[in-house]
């Protein structure tokens, strides 16, 4: 079986590796489509500190499964199109013994801290696979990107009275976009790229603003009578947008940081105090993916339009060489194992 590994920064080879063990709650699955994520162009790049070399990436999967274990529930049938959660959990630690085992002390995301889904087939437990024959191929390859930016949203406790910045509308972002929207919310959604901006507004924003040649913080006190945003959440991943977060804040607003900055982060505290805000992280995704999946499934918004370009299998090394070289020209890769 064949499989992409990431052998050191900015080298991509094709290898091959066994047919993946398989336990009696497993479920085999056939890999159709993997999205790749920002964590996959910064390990191309060397940047991700809680990867190791060689690594098979892949942590956005659709398939369909091929067979199951003895123990696994009679729901699950072969054939069934399906997408996985690639997150594990201890069970034990304080934020699994908490009801987060989304951010459980010892995950192991596919992908990043252990091998992931670009290759033939993978076995997990049944309790990762979500199926839904009604989605396509590639509408299930977008579940869990957009749940990441769903749970962000989760966790700044967006309501239908709130007032919520965006900032970033890649394909989390959009999730953010997307879910908050869906909650009521007002939404402003910030980049610097027109066409993402515009996706933006299909996805439910009222209000976009180019951070490239507008100020951020004058149209936000403009939009909310100087008052700031009831919610800002944090999907760029750089210090300016870290503390620019906090400015935009409402007093008693709320703060979500879901995008891992690429630099240290320096602040002036005295916001923190002066509004007594929540600030917050967002990591992976609780309990979210049915949601995901419904509001897809609605087809009221085009999901499918962030999919920029789709590669093959034997094309990711262009494909992440493409990204590499122009971050700002893609929303989503997909790689093709069909």
């Amino acid at each position: 079986m064949k499989a992409v590994s990431l052998t050191a920064p900015g080298k991509i080879s094709i290898i091959d590796v066994p047919p993946p063990p398989m336990g009696p709650e497993d479920v085999l699955v056939n890999v159709h489509l993997v999205g790749l994520c920002g964590s996959d162009l910064n390990a191309y790049r060397g940047l991700m500190p809680m990867l190791t070399y060689p690594r098979i990436p892949g942590h956005e999967i659709s398939g369909t499964i091929a067979a199951t274990g003895d123990r696994v529930p009679a729901t699950f049938h072969a054939g069934d199109k399906v997408t996985l959660s690639p997150y594990t959990n201890c069970d034990v630690c304080p934020a699994c013994r908490a009801g987060r085992p989304n951010c459980c002390q010892f995950n192991q995301t596919l992908g990043v801290q252990r091998d992931g889904a670009l290759t033939g087939q993978i076995a997990v437990h049944y309790g990762k696979v979500f199926a839904d024959n009604d989605l396509t191929a590639e509408e299930l390859a977008l579940v869990e990107p957009l749940s990441v930016g769903y749970h962000a949203a989760n966790r700044g406790r967006v309501g239908e009275n709130d007032t919520v910045l965006a900032l970033g509308c890649g394909t989390i972002g959009m999730g953010v976009v997307a879910a908050a929207a869906r909650k009521g919310a007002t939404v402003i959604a910030v980049d610097i790229d027109e066409a993402k901006l515009e996706d933006a507004r299909t996805f439910g924003a009222q209000h976009t603003v180019d951070s490239s040649r507008q100020n951020v913080l004058e149209i936000v006190k403009e939009l909310t009578h100087g008052e700031g945003v009831n919610v800002a959440i944090e999907a760029i991943g750089l210090p300016d947008t870290f503390r620019l977060a906090v400015a935009a804040a409402a007093f008693a607003g709320r703060v979500v940081y879901v995008g891992y900055a690429k630099k240290e982060v320096t602040y002036d505290t005295t916001d923190f105090v002066r509004k007594e805000l929540d600030i917050m992280g967002a990591r992976n995704a609780l309990r979210v993916f049915p949601a995901v999946m419904q509001m897809i499934g609605r087809r009221r918004q085009p999901f499918t339009d962030l999919i920029t370009k789709t590669y093959a299998f034997d094309q990711t090394a262009r494909a992440l060489a493409d990204w590499d070289a122009a971050p700002g020209k893609f929303t989503k890769i997909l790689i093709s194992l069909a």
